[in-house]
């Protein structure tokens, strides 16, 4: 395929992206507008009760970043000006018909000059109450395809999905499509529609009871992950995204349409400029609780891949997709990006990195005293975790348990204490079990012609990276990660 100039496609766009202060659209937006001012419009959907509150959220959450801090400094003293002349904001839900959008011409506007939709809102926490995922990362993906199906100058619809849909698949992943109804395990019946009665239905039943907001919460999350793993997917993130992703399949119509699938997302890699993050991921919470003392132990096969990607390069192959597709055929591509096929690494290689960083910048506790931080005991199976957890933490529970019975209570309050700290580490392991043993690798050959496509024919092809060969994952890790989330994420 002829990409041409990437810059040129750009040039007075209209785009409309969804989940506008997400970590990777903050990045998304940013890039763009540096890179080509000449692009016509951002729609930026955020959900936020009215205007006045989509301004708080753009102000506090996007743009007062440091992310936009380059962009700033390009613009100077018109940054304001420029802001407003390029973004629009719209209070929305994209759970919602029309995108929950109250204002009917603002809805008209933007039928008439969306020429991209990118969607990357979603809720990305593993243990969601099900009713809220269904609604964003399922029926979300379903109005946002029937809302870019509407839009009369559309050029492409791009669907941001996970490359852990596949759930606990191994060996190399490929990238397919879901059917609708398609199931992990190769049990039938799963019906999107008859999941959202069986939310309502649950959601009944807890009213009639009586049930306080706390066990709605709760029984919302487990019934996520039962209805999850009754169909083959690990938890509720994955299952919901997986029914998203057949919703777009089956709702695209005419529409030129890309899923792309990220793992996962770490910071930047160059731009706008390196280790900017923000949220806190897995590989991050382990590092930080590394350095502060707090992880004494891993969970996992130290062998296994661990998939890492770049949120620019995540950004730059979403941006290079839509040129590539912008074509008004109808069609679906997939795209896995990810950097296990091309240049991986291994979660050895991620302890080794931990321990040399904190080993030359300790981390500096509360009290000034700078933590020691030593090899981490590893633990390479379910069994050894039990075992571990019977020894440290239950045999000596029993104890205090048979203790506070026979002092009338006394020990009633750390006791509670105790088994809420082991039921919260044993539900936390339950739930990211699948990534800590994960024995896959995800094929990128979609991915992969793209990248051969802008290194023959993009004009702007060092502009746009995403080839992950290009990591260092060493001097990647040590002199941009890893100082990045001590920055940015852990202050």
């Amino acid at each position: 395929m002829e990409l041409g100039s990437a810059l040129h496609f750009l040039d007075n766009k209209s785009i409309l992206v969804t989940g506008a202060a997400g970590f990777l659209a903050k990045i998304f937006v940013e890039k763009i507008l540096r890179v080509q001012p000449n692009v016509k419009k951002f729609y930026l959907l955020l959900r936020a009760a009215d205007h006045k509150s989509a301004i708080h959220r753009l102000h506090n959450e996007i743009i007062g970043k440091d992310l936009f801090k380059v962009l700033k400094e390009k613009c100077g003293k018109n940054f304001s000006l420029f802001i407003s002349e390029k973004i629009t904001l719209i209070p929305g839900d994209i759970s919602h018909e029309d995108l929950g959008i109250k204002d009917c011409t603002l809805v008209q506007e933007m039928l008439n000059e969306v020429d991209v939709v990118v969607n990357l809102a979603a809720t990305t926490n593993f243990d969601e109450r099900y009713d809220v995922a269904l609604g964003l990362n399922t029926f979300g993906a379903k109005f946002v395809a029937n809302f870019a199906k509407k839009c009369v100058k559309l050029k492409v619809l791009v669907h941001v999905s996970t490359a852990y849909v596949s759930g606990e698949k191994t060996g190399l992943i490929l990238e397919n499509s879901y059917r609708m109804g398609e199931t992990l395990n190769g049990v039938s019946g799963l019906d999107i529609n008859f999941e959202k009665k069986i939310i309502e239905q649950k959601l009944n039943e807890l009213r009639l009871l009586g049930a306080s907001d706390k066990d709605i919460t709760q029984a919302m999350k487990d019934l996520g992950i039962q209805r999850a793993r009754f169909y083959g997917w690990p938890n509720t993130y994955v299952f919901t995204k997986a029914m998203g992703e057949m919703l777009v399949g089956e709702f695209k119509a005419n529409m030129a349409t890309i899923i792309l699938r990220p793992t996962i997302i770490t910071s930047t890699f160059k731009e706008p400029f390196p280790g900017w993050a923000e949220g806190v991921r897995t590989i991050d919470s382990l590092a930080i609780g590394y350095a502060k003392g707090k992880l004494t132990f891993f969970l996992g096969d130290v062998d296994s891949v661990v998939d890492l990607i770049p949120a620019d390069m995540v950004v730059n192959a979403i941006i290079i997709a839509m040129v590539a597709h912008a074509s008004n055929q109808p069609s679906e591509t997939i795209y896995q990006v990810g950097s296990s096929m091309r240049n991986p690494v291994k979660y050895h290689n991620l302890q080794d990195f931990g321990y040399r960083y904190f080993s030359k910048k300790p981390w500096i506790n509360k009290d000034g005293k700078a933590v020691i931080v030593g090899k981490i005991r590893v633990m390479d199976s379910m069994a050894s975790f039990h075992r571990y957890m019977a020894i440290r933490y239950l045999l000596p529970l029993k104890g205090l348990e048979f203790a506070n019975t026979a002092f009338c209570h006394f020990f009633q309050g750390v006791c509670s204490d105790l088994n809420r700290k082991i039921s919260f580490v044993t539900r936390l392991i339950d739930i990211y079990r699948p990534y800590l043993f994960f024995d896959a690798i995800f094929d990128d050959i979609n991915t992969e012609k793209l990248q051969m496509s802008a290194r023959s024919s993009l004009a702007e092809n060092d502009m746009f990276y995403f080839d992950p060969k290009c990591i260092n994952w060493d001097d990647y890790f040590m002199n941009t990660h890893i100082p990045g989330i001590v920055k940015y994420i852990f202050k």
